[in-house]
């Protein structure tokens, strides 16, 4: 048992002394190719068998022979250990090159790429991570390429919309102070109607900017779903009558939200006004609310005749009107924008689908 503790401790001496020679090789060359980190790793390994080998068979007087044997038998095991780590390295690092190729391909804008049969299972998992995050990227592109669109699209109208009303009010300021106005209340009137209209243009864009910065304060109390929808609905009463439009409000329930009354307001106001002027004289427009597994859904269903199907995704950009659209003719694309903000703000989301004869747009809110 002596001689074998021995043996053991031998062993171990000459085997550390090879592992803190490569120890310090390998901090050194730290730096340097996989390669050769791999080849002295192979070293190594090799090295301290060696020495372990060597100096067992010196503390045993084994002859000459002998430990010539030995050490030709762990010079073979080095080539062969070395040869192997070199082709290892040399593999790895090839495909390393590839994947740092493929890499730079979508960090130039393009798409990633991954080199196929990734040697290691590390690779692999980098190779899978590097093409989720390539996806990721170019969703994000669209996302703003499609925000810049609507963006030059909403500086397009808002200025065609405000230079039209600016023109007027100059015509008729002008007509006034030339006394060439023969009825100088209409005139008066009829620009106090074109201030209040810029007045809300430049009111959505600031609730926008504000929405779009991150700076919309919240300030959240339980309300109930049922009076919030009978003040919306007997705000806009006026307009529904002046177009000729019927309201029903009759599938309410009482459900509580925890909201901000005022913004919640305004989003239901932008939906019964949108909703209203794009119904025919005689339609319907119909809001609903119930509670659901996701939470508080509010429905304002109008008789728009729907809309066309490649349209649905922007419905709610910055800017966006299409052929047909959602917002009132001098609007400027902002409403349903601000409609989708305020409810992300309150951590919830806002859809629009088609239905027989309409469209319904839907606003689902966390349950109080």
């Amino acid at each position: 048992m002596k001689d074998v503790l021995l043996i053991a401790l031998f062993a171990f001496l000459g085997a550390a002394a090879a592992g803190l020679l490569g120890a310090g090789v390998l901090r050194l060359l730290r730096h340097r190719s996989l390669v050769v980190s791999l080849s002295v790793v192979a070293g190594v390994a090799v090295t301290a068998m060696l020495a372990g080998t060597l100096t067992v068979a010196w503390a045993m007087f084994l002859s000459s022979h002998d430990l010539y044997v030995v050490t030709t038998v762990v010079a073979m095991a080095a080539l062969v250990s070395l040869a192997t780590a070199v082709l290892l390295g040399r593999w790895v690092a090839a495909h390393s090159r590839e994947l740092t190729l493929a890499t730079r391909s979508f960090g130039d804008g393009g798409t990633f790429a991954a080199p196929a049969g990734q040697p290691t299972a590390e690779l692999a998992e980098l190779a899978r991570e590097l093409a989720a995050t390539s996806a990721k990227l170019d969703s994000s592109r669209e996302r703003e390429r499609a925000l810049e669109a609507s963006r030059r699209e909403l500086v397009a109208w808002i200025s065609h919309d405000l230079r039209t009303p600016l023109a007027g009010l100059r015509a008729m300021a002008e007509a006034l102070e030339d006394g060439m106005a023969v009825d100088s209340g209409r005139y008066l009137r009829q620009i106090r109607t074109e201030v209040e209209r810029m007045n809300g243009m430049v009111g959505d864009l600031f609730e926008l900017s504000r929405i779009q910065a991150g700076s919309l304060t919240l300030t959240p109390a339980r309300i109930s779903l049922y009076d919030l929808v009978g003040d919306a609905l007997a705000g806009v009463d006026p307009l529904a009558r002046e177009h000729g439009v019927r309201l029903i409000g009759d599938r309410i329930d009482e459900v509580p939200v925890e909201v901000d009354g005022r913004e919640m307001s305004r989003v239901l106001g932008n939906l019964l006004i949108n909703a209203i002027r794009r119904t025919p004289p005689d339609g319907t427009v119909a809001v609903a609310a119930h509670r659901s597994d996701g939470g508080v859904v509010l429905s304002v269903t109008d008789g728009c005749g729907g809309i066309p199907e490649d349209d649905l995704p922007r419905v709610f950009d910055t800017g966006w009107r299409g052929s047909h659209a959602r917002t009132p003719p001098a609007g400027a694309g902002l409403g349903l924008a601000i409609v989708r903000g305020i409810v992300e703000a309150h951590a919830g989301r806002a859809e629009v689908r088609n239905v027989q004869g309409g469209c319904c747009f839907s606003v689902t809110l966390p349950a109080a």
